[in-house]
């Protein structure tokens, strides 16, 4: 999908008015999109499999995939337009949405299309409750697809508009290995208002790690280890940077948790890392504007000074997961 970023909108217009912004960009968005795109900078073979209008936006954002080097036949052109949000962003970098659908509400043809899924390493599925045709039952069976053929498995959640929340997920909750939602999102699916209870209830209901994102209180991990009953959690501090604008920073930190967990790292070093990668993000406009690769990662833990903490981490390795 595409993101018009505004900025700064610290109060709404009055009906019928007028009110300046200085910023008004368009960018590639999508969580799907954006996580492909920070996993393709740290060095992944990435295909991005999805839909766009058969319209300008649409032949923006496949320029965008085509420019950081993904494929892109794994993307359908449809009748419908392109999915899009204008972002509100204020002042001090947090940003609202407005969103349209579109593109992203999945025919039957397009869920034929994707029972063929090509091989891979890693299946991750972004921005579940935002994809109508595709989310509760079908997406469960993509993901059992996706275990069957070998992969490993992740998915990451954005706002229910619909208000169905855990009814819509749970039939995916089994086939997820790494479960990734913000607090909010974690909080209207489990009712829960602390981390690690939200981080309970989505084990129980059979995911095999939990990570939630913090905004800028950092990150949670949470896993069960030798089974049901067994919990482990790490919260994870965040990287203090100046803030412009948080669109895509979620996105972000999914890469680069991703990143650090199909390397092989333990989950506190994985989430530290995805830290960073969500600290490179907002420190630009847009949700891969800012991104790093390995090396600029690794730069910006040690200007943070939490180069010796990721390397502690790092060393423990699978053992403190």
């Amino acid at each position: 999908m595409a993101d018009v970023v505004v900025r700064p909108v610290d109060h709404w217009p009055e009906l019928g008015s007028l009110q300046f912004v200085s910023g008004l960009d368009v960018h590639s968005g999508g969580c799907a999109l954006n996580t492909g795109i920070a996993l393709h900078a740290l060095g992944w073979e990435v295909r991005v499999e999805g839909q766009v209008g058969d319209d300008i936006l649409g032949d923006y954002l496949l320029r965008v995939v085509e420019r950081h080097g993904m494929a892109t036949s794994g993307i359908r052109r449809v009748s419908a337009g392109t999915a899009g949000s204008v972002a509100l962003v204020t002042s001090g970098g947090e940003r609202t949405f407005l969103h349209y659908i579109g593109s992203n509400r999945i025919d039957q043809a397009g869920l034929k299309a994707w029972q063929r899924l090509p091989s891979a390493r890693h299946l991750h599925v972004g921005g579940a409750f935002l994809l109508p045709g595709l989310d509760g039952e079908p997406m469960a069976d993509m993901l059992q697809t996706a275990h069957g053929m070998g992969m490993t498995t992740s998915v990451d959640t954005a706002y229910d508009f619909s208000g169905q929340w855990m009814d819509l997920i749970r039939p995916v909750l089994p086939h997820v290995d790494y479960f990734l939602p913000s607090y909010l999102e974690a909080k209207a699916m489990t009712g829960e208002s602390d981390p690690e209870r939200q981080a309970r209830h989505l084990l129980e209901a059979g995911v095999q790690t939990v990570g939630i994102k913090l905004g800028d209180q950092g990150a949670l991990i949470a896993t069960q280890p030798g089974g049901p009953g067994g919990f482990r959690a790490w919260p994870v501090a965040p990287l203090k940077v100046a803030v412009v604008d948080t669109t895509g920073a979620g996105d972000s930190w999914v890469a680069g948790f991703l990143d650090g967990v199909l390397r092989g790292w333990g989950l506190p070093a994985a989430a530290l890392w995805g830290n960073a990668e969500g600290a490179a993000c907002v420190q630009a406009t847009g949700a891969s504007t800012g991104v790093l690769d390995r090396a600029g990662l690794l730069s910006l833990l040690g200007a943070q000074g939490r180069g010796e903490e990721f390397d502690r981490l790092r060393s423990h390795g699978q053992s403190i997961c």
